[in-house]
């Protein structure tokens, strides 16, 4: 029997619930596009072809663009360390570190400054990116104000979460990510000067 040339047929949608297959498939799929194709070649169409799901379900489970590439980002963190020992200049040298060799290794870092700009001239981008960054600052937050010997912090957890991202960040725009450890432990002193109390 000769082979039909119809296109497989979609993937189906059970409604507002994801459908964990379609969900994975469509992960996938923009992860795919981006690799080949970068941030300028991505669009929700070309995701839902290579997925074979339809638009509308898409939109469903993810509102926007940004918030689909904010879940594959996300999806891809594995490798960020946030460590706690009785030395917070470490810790945060470490999660600096880990957090630079992401952005560094595949698309990540593309993907996220695509974000970060997305969301300067999108309102439904910046929803959600900030709600993401919210996230992630609190859960650095969290790290920093864990218990420790020594020392304790003199200022809000959160104000030394915002400084330091503000470093990653910079690191991020401005493409120089390959930080020798002393620089960045360096930049890590800055931050925590004036920071610290003795006990």
């Amino acid at each position: 029997m000769a082979k039909s040339d119809a296109p497989p047929p979609r993937r189906q949608s059970i409604g507002a619930k994801r459908n964990p297959e379609t969900a994975e498939a469509i992960r996938a799929a923009a992860l795919e596009i981006l690799h080949s194709e970068g941030y300028a070649g991505f669009s929700v169409e070309k995701v839902a072809k290579r997925a074979r799901a339809g638009k509308p379900t898409i939109y469903r489970w993810w509102p926007s663009r940004a918030a689909l590439l904010l879940d594959v980002y996300h999806l891809q963190k594995s490798g960020i360390e946030y460590p706690v020992t009785d030395d917070i200049e470490d810790d945060l040298v470490m999660y600096l570190q880990s957090l630079f060799a992401h952005w560094l290794d595949g698309p990540s870092g593309d993907i996220f400054r695509s974000i970060m700009a997305e969301a300067q001239v999108e309102s439904s981008a910046r929803e959600v990116f900030l709600e993401y960054v919210s996230t992630r600052r609190e859960r650095l937050a969290e790290m920093l104000a864990a218990p420790r010997s020594g020392k304790k912090l003199a200022i809000e957890a959160t104000r030394i979460a915002d400084l330091t991202i503000s470093y990653a960040w910079m690191r991020l725009l401005t493409q120089t990510l390959d930080v020798p450890e002393k620089d960045i432990r360096l930049s890590v002193r800055c931050i925590l000067a004036g920071a610290q109390t003795s006990i």
